[in-house]
């Protein structure tokens, strides 16, 4: 697979990378460990070396199966995790909190769960609105100096907020939600990203599962999916945003691929320092995600697709309201 630096960061990674949560959390019963762990061999097997998790996935189960995975071969990968969490007494609760030393305490859990002496990319999770950006990438920068990390990211950050990190500690990488059906960072981030130099890392590059085709009129959820909680994979959503999907399925049959792979290849065609990070639990999607890295979209290609977006309105919003308030800050 070809490669891309994240900005100009020089961390080099896959031109796609693989999002791990979904093997442990949020889309329904944990994948278990022994197909989890070929599944991320069989990823790297076939040119992904830019691997996703994060201490709230499961919590920590996700860490602790991409450590396993990947111990063999963790001198050619690039691991990927965040910190921004506690969970209270059950560990179902997502308290925010980015506290210097609970940064320090989630890195050193980590570390031991990855089965590995340094993090190449640590993001912060969420911004917490009672400590400061600074300190934190400044917690970051030393925890660099030591050793113990390699690169600095953040995730759903605001404008002001990538500024303010990044002149304490260059950011490497901002990883948010950008695919066909939610374009809301072409207004203020991605332009940010180009001035500063930093790499963009879409999550739900394939709108959860929506942009495939997979999910239609009538699809439901449980309750231990995500999905069921989000506006946007309400029944009158998914009826109103088919025609996002039609068009797709247009574009992908004339072109004898995949809307799935029409839609990966249209992210990684709209600037060199995005890396995508679709996510799987099936080989066979894995290998479909993959052959988009060598899907060239033309000029021609990528024009049809931008007029055919602006006669569509997506409906419905990504986030329930009490998660959209974690965002942007």
């Amino acid at each position: 697979m070809q490669k891309r630096k994240l900005g100009q960061s020089g961390l080099e990674v896959s031109a796609l990378g693989l999002g791990c949560m979904g093997l442990s959390h949020g889309y329904g019963p944990a994948t278990d460990t022994k197909s989890a762990v070929e599944l991320l061999r069989a990823a790297f097997e076939r040119g992904v070396t830019f691997f996703d998790t994060a201490e709230v996935y499961g919590p920590y189960v996700n860490e602790d199966v991409v450590g396993e995975a990947l111990k063999p071969i963790r001198d050619q990968v690039v691991i990927a995790t965040k910190f921004g969490f506690t969970f209270g007494d059950d560990n179902k609760q997502q308290i925010l909190n980015s506290r210097p030393e609970h940064i320090r305490e989630a890195v050193e859990g980590s570390l031991k769960r990855l089965k590995t002496d340094v993090i190449d990319l640590l993001y912060q999770h969420r911004v917490d609105p009672d400590v400061p950006i600074e300190d934190v990438a400044g917690t970051v920068k030393q925890l660099i100096t030591e050793g113990k990390v390699k690169h600095f990211g953040l995730s759903e950050a605001g404008a002001q907020t990538i500024r303010r990190a990044h002149a304490v500690q260059p950011v490497t990488a901002l990883q948010s939600e950008y695919s066909l059906w939610w374009r809301e960072p072409e207004q203020e981030i991605l332009p940010l990203l180009k001035e500063l130099g930093i790499g963009f890392v879409p999550f739900s590059p394939l709108g959860k599962g929506f942009l495939t085709g997979s999910i239609a009129t009538g699809t439901t959820f449980g309750d231990d999916d995500f999905r069921s909680k989000v506006p946007r994979f309400a029944a009158a959503a998914i009826e109103a945003n088919q025609q996002l999907v039609t068009l797709l399925g247009k574009i992908a049959s004339d072109k004898g691929v995949t809307s799935a792979q029409i839609a990966l290849a249209w992210l990684l065609a709209q600037h060199t320092s995005i890396v995508p990070i679709p996510g799987t639990t099936k080989l066979h999607r894995l290998e479909e995600n993959i052959g988009a890295a060598n899907l060239g979209l033309s000029d021609e290609d990528l024009g049809k697709i931008q007029a055919a977006l602006d006669a569509i309105n997506v409906v419905g919003d990504r986030y329930p309201a009490s998660l959209q308030s974690r965002v942007g800050r």
